[in-house]
């Protein structure tokens, strides 16, 4: 078995050479021998604190484990590359927060929640983003596509799970806060 500093080493550089995040088997691949969950996990612990302090940090999301920015290093990096992220309106985010919080939902019940029809563009810019995707068919006249998250959504919020999501009182609160009604 090799050393544990040069196993540490082999993950350090497949977790920053990666462009998605690696999950546990897939980092158990790296090695002719079977290191086992537990053994992973410890040593990408140690990764991360070996990290503490720096501009980068090694996180785990939904996806595995990854590299990225410190989210107070974001703002320098930025003026790199000036390109603005995307900017959705009001429609998508409030389809995407029913979905991710009622999923799995069809169009109807995220009509019946907004009160108003979710147009085609709207669930499409969802799924080509990779946040959405039809997961089934309700078992009613017309078999209505079940909608739900995906990983990509979790991993582009830095989320484990849809546990971390914050509770619907505090978006509520945020939303009066910057003067939008609430309607999840």
């Amino acid at each position: 078995m090799k050393p544990l500093h040069k196993i540490k080493t082999i993950l350090e550089t497949a977790l920053i050479s990666s462009q998605e995040p690696l999950s546990l088997s897939q980092l158990s691949r790296l090695f002719d021998e079977d290191l086992g969950s537990e053994t992973l996990r410890k040593l990408l612990e140690e990764l991360r604190g070996d990290w503490t302090g720096r501009g980068v940090e090694l996180t785990g999301v939904a996806g595995g484990w990854r590299f990225q920015t410190r989210p107070e290093f974001q703002k320098y990096l930025d003026r790199l590359n000036p390109e603005k992220p995307p900017r959705y309106s009001r429609a998508v985010m409030e389809t995407l927060a029913i979905i991710a919080y009622r999923q799995p939902v069809t169009r109807g019940d995220i009509e019946e929640i907004r009160g108003v029809a979710v147009s085609t563009y709207v669930v499409k810019t969802l799924e080509e983003r990779g946040w959405i995707d039809g997961v089934g068919h309700r078992d009613v006249p017309g078999r209505p596509v079940l909608y739900a998250t995906t990983r990509k959504f979790l991993d582009d919020l830095n989320l484990r799970s849809l546990d971390e999501l914050p509770p619907l009182e505090e978006l509520a609160a945020l939303n009066n806060a910057a003067g939008i009604e609430e309607n999840v």
